[in-house]
Order: C-alpha cells, then structure tokens, then sequence
C-alpha cells in the first residue's frame, strides 16, 4: 500500500472534495480517500476500483467493507483515463460521483462507521492510498459547505 496522510487542519462535516485520478499501473484500487466521517476518530474510506480494479464504495459501514455493504458498485476503470471524483459528507448523509454519474449515495444515520483494519489507518483522520497499483492524483480541492 501507498499512503499520504494530510497534516494540516482536519477537514470537518459538511464539506465537499474533489479530485481527478488514474491508475498507471495494476489491477486494484488506485485512490482511496480516507475521511473523518463524524469527526477525525470516525473515519471512513472511500475505495475506488477496489477489489479487483471495479470496485467503488465505502468501507466500512456496519463493519462491512465497500465490497459488502449498500455502497457498493461496480465501474470499469480504464488503466490511464482520468476520472472526476467528487465526495460530498452533509449531516449524515455521503454522496460521491465519479465523472458527473452519482454512485454513492447512504445515509449514515444510526450505522456504525469505523475503518477497515489494517494499513488504510495510516491515512486517518485524512488521506489517500493505493493497494498494488500505482495511482496518480491531481487536482485535489476540498471545501467546508
């Protein structure tokens, strides 16, 4: 895994992320966004192109990763195309869209949200990983709403 944790000022609910990303090379997950879900020790991960390289999701809600619980989509990721990805955390509801198409949609209201155990906590409160691929961000821009 790939790990960059933010070290600044943790961002807080409400606010809106986006961000452009691309898998350079490899066959799974090439951004993953950590996020303080209900404050920074409550976080959750926003997986794209996980397991398996079409997976998109959250992980982890109810204790059920991106792949199990009522986020889960499946996209197909080309290796080399930019993709668009836009996070919104309002209240308890999470939306996310990648390339202007709504995948996510969850309202948090009474879940349980943790992280997936493991390496994806070195990027708590904040932060981006990768998991066997190399992935390529640009154009990060976050904003309290």
């Amino acid at each position: 895994m790939t790990a960059a944790k933010w070290t600044g000022e943790v961002p807080q609910a409400p606010f809106e992320l986006e961000l452009e990303a691309r898998r350079v090379d490899g066959t799974d997950f090439f951004c993953a966004v950590t996020f303080p879900a209900r404050g920074a020790d409550e976080c959750l991960t926003l997986v794209i192109g996980g397991w398996g390289g079409a997976t998109v999701g959250i992980s982890s809600i109810d204790g059920k990763d991106a792949s199990e619980n009522e986020t889960r989509s499946l996209m197909a990721f080309e290796t080399g195309v930019w993709y668009r990805i836009k996070l919104l955390r309002e209240g308890e509801r999470i939306a996310v869209w990648i390339n202007g198409e709504k995948m996510i949609n969850v309202d948090t209201t009474g879940k349980q949200l943790s992280l997936r155990p493991g390496p994806v906590s070195d990027c708590a409160p904040f932060g981006l990983a990768t998991w066997q691929t190399t992935g390529e961000v640009r154009g990060m821009r976050y904003r309290g709403l």
